[in-house]
């Protein structure tokens, strides 16, 4: 009997070893064909846990079939070395619009005259916590849980919320370059360092330089396919893209292409302003050839006779309504001194005025929405706290109350709105909940979202004198400038240290200072009337980037006649969509700052001599007057919001 039990045993057993021993050939055959593991029972048993690849001289070194660089490719599109998502990766592509608000806190630098560092260390943790990271571990899974604690807390720290507002999506029509990123809070993701980069990015190098090529590559790649989808591999090396420096031809043409893309949201409902804006559009579109027009010097502007007509169009038709709601100092009280004045200056002007002003709002072709980016800064925030969530709150909780108590807002969702802002940080504190308004910024950065066609280049002028804001104005005539060209400023920013290390006390055509010097006891008002009789001496003024794009010493080499030479790399300048700014100014690029003298002389001075008469026919455009007269600086910032507004319109 137990013979019998064990011969059957025995049968059964060989029966069950024939179809085990076919699997197993199966499997091992189709190893070479399918699978990317080094052996099969780490393909079968792994389940997706594959021991980390060791790092060796900072390079990934993996045991199996692929190269390094089609390792690079694959962490790129999302996956880790099993072909899974890697989780810290994944956690990053899926934030909500709410960590959008914290990402604003990337954007921010003191102006001109803050005595605050820009906010380079906070971003420096948070890119080598995050982004950093996620690179460095990319063949490892999930980065490390210190990382991702520290973004979440983040987060969590500047998320401001905000009931009864829904994120506003920045247009897709922003991103008009290959070379880089404009929408919403990508604006920030780290890039590639050249000489041309922001202060931000510099401060961004030193982590990203100890990674090799591939994980820069992957880097990138990261920021562009964040949906979590799978990316086919592809043989060749994957390109690193650098930073884009944005032109002006190159801006010319992402003006034509938004004015041609970009359309507001569609109404909600309709109104008879929505077709008197559609007619102006097509008078405009069609305006009549302007030939010898007394006010106008045709060269100074893109196209004369649209501008020309636009301009009649606006004092004939636009009505703007003002709303009432909010509190001092933030709201309704204009700074009308220093360098933020501009919005000062427009918000007394126009509040004040009875020929575009309307209390009746279904006349109105736009709403002023008139906050202070001065005031807010200066009532909210806390010093060296680099903690913005209380001015981003207090514009949301503003744009709630309009929102709840009035209709205009949601009709539009805020695209018929327009602000006026000279702060630096205005840029970042708007993005997100002022995103469809046309904004009108003096921070007019390429890179912080400055949206061709919609938003506003805002001159930023230095106001010295309230009461007499022509006070100096005018300079000598072009054959008595004895000096080639004149700087002078404090070092704010990277760029300002590298113009004097190249220039200061260098060449005696070239007055390129730090602070002014000045005389023992001569005091400050003397000082500033140094720098003063410098600019109405010198043929060219140096106007280069502070910590942000944009500085006063724009309009004040037009105030005092003299030819701006702009170095700001991504600068958009003032009335952009209006003004031909390479009639008049002379732009530099950052890496060219070694060969600025050879650049000026290049200029002929028949050339020269062109440039500075046209310097003071465009003058009229930037100056300020106790009361408004045509075509000065009040009209011509109220001009470009109509002037874009008019191109956004839709009809219900």
């Amino acid at each position: 009997m137990g013979y019998e039990i064990r011969s059957l045993f025995q049968g059964e057993t060989k029966r069950l070893l024939w179809p085990m021993g076919i699997m197993l050939t199966v499997i091992v055959a189709f190893q070479y064909f399918e699978l990317p593991y080094d052996h099969v029972l780490s393909s079968v048993f792994s389940t997706g846990k594959v021991p980390a690849p060791a790092v060796e001289n900072n390079s990934l070194v993996t045991g199996g079939p692929e190269s390094k660089s089609e390792i690079a490719s694959d962490t790129a599109n999302g996956l880790n070395s099993t072909g899974t998502h890697n989780v810290h990766e994944m956690a990053n592509d899926t934030r909500t619009s709410k960590a959008e608000d914290a990402n604003l806190q990337d954007d921010f630098d003191d102006g001109e005259d803050n005595h605050e560092e820009p906010m380079t260390e906070k971003l420096e943790e948070l890119n080598k916590n995050s982004t950093v990271d996620t690179v460095q571990n990319a063949g490892n899974g999930p980065g490390p849980e210190k990382g991702r604690e520290s973004e979440q807390s983040f987060i969590q720290r500047n998320d401001s919320g905000g009931a009864g507002l829904s994120p506003i999506p920045v247009s897709p029509v922003m991103d008009l370059s290959s070379n880089i990123t404009l929408q919403g809070a990508n604006i920030s993701t780290p890039i590639t360092i050249h000489s041309n980069s922001s202060s931000t990015d510099k401060d961004a190098t030193p982590a990203l330089d100890k990674i090799e090529k591939p994980a820069q590559s992957s880097l990138n790649t990261l920021g562009e396919n964040s949906s979590g989808v799978d990316v086919p591999k592809e043989n060749k090396k994957p390109e690193i893209p650098t930073p884009a420096v944005i032109t002006i031809a190159e801006m010319k043409n992402m003006l034509l292409q938004n004015r041609a893309s970009y359309r507001s949201m569609r109404p909600r409902w309709s109104s008879a302003v929505d077709q008197e804006m559609l007619y102006a559009r097509s008078q405009i579109e069609n305006a009549p050839l302007l030939k010898n027009d007394h006010e106008l010097y045709a060269p100074l502007y893109r196209n004369v006779s649209r501008f020309k007509r636009s301009y009649e169009l606006m004092e004939e038709t636009l009505k703007v309504y003002v709303y009432k709601e909010g509190q001092r100092p933030i709201l309704h009280e204009p700074v009308l001194k220093g360098i933020y004045a501009s919005e000062g200056w427009f918000m007394k002007q126009l509040e004040a005025n009875k020929q575009f002003v309307t209390k009746d709002s279904r006349k109105a072709h736009l709403f002023y929405l008139p906050f202070s980016s001065r005031m807010l800064e200066e009532t909210l925030y806390v010093q060296n706290s680099h903690n913005h969530k209380d001015l981003i709150q207090y514009l949301r909780n503003y744009v709630n109350m309009i929102s709840a108590k009035h209709n205009f807002w949601n009709r539009t969702e805020g695209a018929d709105h327009f602000l006026v802002a000279c702060h630096d940080w205005a840029p970042a504190e708007t993005r997100i909940i002022m995103a469809n308004c046309i904004r009108a910024l003096c921070n007019s950065d390429v890179k912080q979202g400055f949206v061709f066609g919609k938003d506003v280049s805002l001159p930023e002028t230095n106001v010295l004198s309230p009461q007499n804001p022509l006070w100096a104005i005018g300079g000598k005539p072009a054959s008595q400038r004895s000096i080639l060209a004149f700087f002078a400023g404090s070092m704010h920013g990277y760029l300002r240290p590298i113009l004097l290390h190249h220039w200061e006390n260098k060449d005696p055509d070239m007055k390129i200072f730090g602070q002014m010097p000045k005389a023992k006891g001569r005091g400050k008002r003397k000082g500033k009337t140094d720098y003063i009789q410098h600019m109405k001496s010198s043929k060219y003024c140096i106007c280069a980037k502070g910590y942000e794009v944009h500085s006063p010493r724009v309009v004040e080499a037009i105030f005092y006649e003299c030819v701006p030479v702009i170095i700001s790399d991504n600068f958009v300048p003032p009335f952009f969509e209006i003004l031909n700014w390479e009639s008049f100014a002379v732009f530099v690029l950052e890496r060219d700052i070694p060969n600025l003298k050879n650049i000026l002389l290049s200029i002929s001075e028949k050339r020269y001599r062109k440039m500075q008469m046209m310097v003071k026919k465009v003058q009229q455009h930037f100056l300020w007057h106790p009361r408004p007269v045509k075509y000065d600086i009040f009209h011509m910032i109220l001009h470009s919001i109509w002037y874009n507004r008019v191109f956004l319109a839709r009809a219900r």
